[in-house]
């Protein structure tokens, strides 16, 4: 089994009643467990429109490869109505479901990127993360709890309001 983790977010609808079915539905995968899930955040969105997010993060095992595992992600968002207008970067979503990392798997493709290019720039995928992996390494060896502090200093934008 492989290990992977994947971040949550949605901010139409019920958000969190949304994510909590998302989770369910991931795990009701014949190929994929859930074994860790963070809390849920309250967070202000970032390079995006509409209302405040709900995000978290979950870890699972899969025998899925990681192109396979995307696909089931991008299914499932489909399946909770995600629409992606064209033309329309960070649109507000029913449901947005990112491939973090998958093993220690570095690739790029133009369908998958490994680890999530913009992971470590974000609190609303840090801080749930920090949740379910406290002892997570940056790729430039600062730990987790180091790089969050940074960015709340750096980015005042960035904002998690609460969490559930």
């Amino acid at each position: 089994m492989n290990k992977a983790y994947i971040a949550l977010g949605a901010n139409l609808g019920e958000a969190k009643a949304t994510l909590e079915k998302a989770v369910k539905t991931l795990d009701a995968l014949a190929s994929v467990s859930v074994i860790a899930q963070s809390q849920y955040y309250k967070t202000a969105p970032v390079d995006s429109s509409g209302p405040d997010y709900v995000n978290g993060v979950c870890q699972v095992q899969t025998t899925l490869t990681p192109e396979a595992l995307l696909r089931a992600l991008l299914a499932i968002e489909a399946q909770f109505g995600r629409e992606r207008p064209e033309g329309v970067v960070n649109a507000p979503r029913t449901l947005d479901l990112d491939l973090l990392t998958y093993e220690d798997e570095v690739r790029q493709s133009d369908f998958l990127t490994l680890p999530h290019p913009r992971m470590e720039e974000r609190l609303f995928v840090l801080i749930p993360l920090a949740d379910i992996a406290p002892n997570w390494t940056m790729q430039d060896g600062s730990s987790i709890q180091e790089r969050i502090e940074a960015i709340k200093l750096k980015d005042t934008k960035q904002a998690v309001l609460a969490f559930f």
